[in-house]
């Protein structure tokens, strides 16, 4: 399934290593197989992830930390980690349900599918109702049926059975988290390829004039279409993508600040613990302590009710006609 990188000293970067004689670039298996799998205590160790994990819950209840934070997870729900993201898993034995690993790249390049899938601000919890739940239950299920029977299929036409199941559910799970209304439009090229360069080159450049160059863009053309896609400015957006780096390594690192620091592109520590302090209200190590204090913590956006009352998602059995 994966493989370990250790890079700082408390974070594991999960790599994505497909099973052999299993179809390249996406795999499907249960929680239980999951918890019967991974080494002994990594499951609740926080994991950057390189690859996309989408977990369907049948039944149990749990929260699951993403970035800080924590989703309850229960029947019905749908958890999306995107690659780059810093998760921890819960009482993992507490839920049964569905686990899909997607590589990147496995899904048709330069469509609509790829989009949604390759979009870090989706959300990373969804509760479907209805038919949509009906729906998107179903699609998992019959993903899992194909990954499971298809072993007798030649690989190219099973890999592209599956690349068509999942881009089904993909396009429902879309559905389900676009805004009233309607989904929202596409964002402009601009703001598709500003955030591509940010993520890539955050670390070493903060100014929105050096992207605007690197990316043949007026910074004026970056603000105005970051704007519109992200609802914030181009410097805001760097900033945020700095900002959730310095509290993933504070978190979750042993680093000190200093190193922190130089990893994130800043001349020194004290500008470092500046900007900082201006953006969250605490220093460094004042944040770092606050997190690491006695008893788990449940950020005030997480959903904390421990009520497992939600019905189990449906079969996909047909429905019977109801006599008139």
């Amino acid at each position: 399934m994966v493989k370990k990188r250790h890079d700082a000293p408390e974070i594991l970067d999960l790599v994505y290593q497909a099973p052999p004689g299993t179809p390249a670039g996406v795999e499907v298996l249960t929680l239980a197989e999951l918890r019967a799998r991974a080494p002994e205590g990594m499951l609740p160790l926080p994991q950057r992830l390189d690859f996309h994990q989408i977990i369907a819950v049948d039944s149990g209840s749990t929260v699951h930390t993403v970035d800080f934070t924590g989703h309850r997870l229960r029947a019905g729900s749908v958890l999306w980690v995107r690659p780059g993201q810093v998760q921890q898993h819960g009482d993992v034995s507490a839920i049964e349900g569905t686990v899909i690993l997607v590589q990147p790249g496995f899904l048709p390049p330069g469509t609509a599918v790829a989009a949604v899938a390759d979009d870090p601000f989706r959300p990373v919890l969804l509760r479907p109702q209805g038919d949509d739940r009906e729906a998107v239950f179903c699609a998992v299920r019959h993903l899992a049926a194909d990954y499971r029977t298809g072993a007798g299929l030649p690989a190219d036409v099973h890999g592209e059975i599956l690349r068509h199941l999942l881009s089904a559910l993909v396009l429902r799970l879309d559905g389900i988290a676009a805004p009233e209304g309607g989904a929202a439009p596409a964002p402009a090229d601009a703001f598709v390829r500003f955030r591509a360069a940010v993520e890539r080159d955050f670390a070493h450049s903060h100014r929105v004039a050096d992207y605007a160059q690197a990316l043949g863009y007026s910074p004026r053309t970056l603000a105005r279409a970051t704007l519109a896609a992200a609802g914030v400015g181009a410097k805001e957006f760097v900033d945020r993508r700095v900002m959730l780096e310095a509290k993933r390594l504070l978190a979750h690192s042993g680093l000190p600040a200093v190193r922190i620091a130089g990893r994130l592109g800043f001349d020194d520590a004290a500008n470092f613990a500046k900007f900082f302090q201006h953006r969250e209200g605490l220093a460094p190590g004042a944040f770092r302590a606050a997190l690491r204090g006695p008893g788990p913590v449940i950020p005030r956006s997480a959903d904390a009710s421990g009520s497992t009352a939600a019905a189990p998602p449906p079969s996909c059995a047909p429905r019977r006609s109801r006599p008139r």
